[in-house]
């Protein structure tokens, strides 16, 4: 059987992610469409609208075939670690192709970019490291650095966000299974950062923007699936929220002001006395809005910020992470379709090892206990047992 991988989020499913999906399996021409997908914490350091066994699940009903959940300790990080872990969990499933979004939409920009690096690849990093010492952050520094080695001159425009995941996943699959075909589906109409609902292919950023507006019904009818409106409306149903770092303010800023300075530089993410910053600002700021415009600066962004905030939430620290590092991403499978079942059977061959549940023996099994504790914290007690049970039962299949 051929699979093809996908790298997402689903934050919510929208008409692009289907779009994206549909194209990715005429492209590939793939048996088996594997979603690897962010938990309940995503690459930005957000917290996901609604939790990953929801989203997993509007994933099958819409074409996906495999939903492996990216861990934590790959999901929010900065692009070369988040491309990484994903890399490395498609590789294991004997991914043939993996077809990404780009702002770009053809393959050999990114081919032509991962080249200039590999031949420039010592005044890169010289570059690099010249920009991060000047106070720039990490993809900005990125930006200059490979300006500075002729970069300006290819097709592929590395400001776009989704050009320069896609750089790591094309680079990261040279390096760790060169056997994979890398494919890329242009992005239709939206940008990624986009605030305004544009029909029908919306932002998750816009969608979601209308989700939280206060005393407001939202329409996203033209805008996702119909799937999507029925699963969004019944996790609002049975849980009552969305959500987003407002809800989680007054735990933030308890777990800060309660830990001991030494343990706050402990947290992954926290470097050049930024605890103390930390500190400060939150024992000021009254909401998480206000808490993040008192510390983003040209060197850490608002994304670098609310990862090292998820961190403090969950109390992921700098050992910990390095520790998941250096061991293989577990295959935690989080929903599947009967074409599905048949490939995780076809996989059999290669004696690897899938977990269906947080169950021990799940290498995760703690570590994965404490992420949804911090994500379900914001439900009543009663409703944190309901939504924590979900971990402990099988992969949804859908019939």
């Amino acid at each position: 059987m051929r699979g093809c991988g996908l790298i997402v989020e689903y934050n919510p499913f929208h008409n692009g992610h289907k779009y994206h999906l549909d194209q990715s399996q005429q492209a590939s021409n793939a048996d088996c469409m594997i979603a690897v997908m962010s938990g309940n914490f995503l690459q930005r350091g957000e917290p996901a609208i609604i939790d990953k066994h929801h989203r997993a699940k509007l994933a099958v009903s819409q074409g996906a075939d495999l939903v492996i959940e990216l861990p934590y300790y790959y999901a929010v990080q900065h692009s070369e670690l988040f491309a990484e872990g994903a890399i490395k969990l498609l590789s294991t499933l004997k991914a043939d192709h993996i077809c990404f979004g780009s702002e770009h939409g053809d393959i050999t920009g990114f081919l032509e970019m991962i080249n200039l690096l590999k031949n420039n690849f010592t005044e890169f990093h010289y570059h690099l490291k010249q920009a991060l010492n000047k106070g720039n952050s990490y993809p900005r520094a990125n930006e200059l650095a490979f300006r500075q080695i002729g970069g300006e001159h290819l097709s592929l425009d590395f400001t776009q966000p989704n050009n320069i995941l896609g750089t790591q996943y094309v680079s990261k699959i040279l390096q760790i299974d060169p056997a994979i075909q890398p494919l890329t589906v242009k992005r239709q109409q939206n940008n990624y950062h986009d605030r305004q609902i544009s029909i029908p292919f919306a932002s998750a950023t816009s969608i979601r923007k209308e989700l939280l507006t206060v005393d407001k019904e939202s329409d996203l009818s033209e805008t996702v699936p119909a799937e999507t409106t029925e699963i969004l409306n019944q996790y609002k149903s049975a849980f009552g929220c969305w959500h987003e770092w407002e809800q989680y303010y007054s735990y933030l800023y308890y777990r800060i002001l309660t830990m001991e300075t030494d343990d706050l530089k402990k947290i992954h993410g926290i470097k050049e006395g930024l605890e103390n910053r930390i500190i400060s600002s939150i024992r000021e700021a009254t909401d998480f809005q206000q808490l993040m415009r008192k510390m983003k600066t040209k060197r850490y962004t608002w994304t670098s910020l609310q990862r090292i905030f998820a961190n403090i939430l969950t109390n992921t620290t700098k050992d910990e992470i390095e520790a998941k590092l250096h061991v293989p991403p577990p295959l935690r499978i989080l929903a599947m379709s009967p074409t599905g079942i048949k490939y995780l059977n076809y996989l059999k061959q290669y004696d690897q090892k899938f977990f269906t549940s947080n169950k021990k023996p799940y290498p995760d099994h703690d570590f994965d206990n404490r992420i949804a504790s911090a994500y379900y914290s914001i439900l009543s007690i009663e409703k944190q047992h309901t939504a924590k049970k979900q971990d402990f039962k099988p992969p949804y299949m859908m019939a």
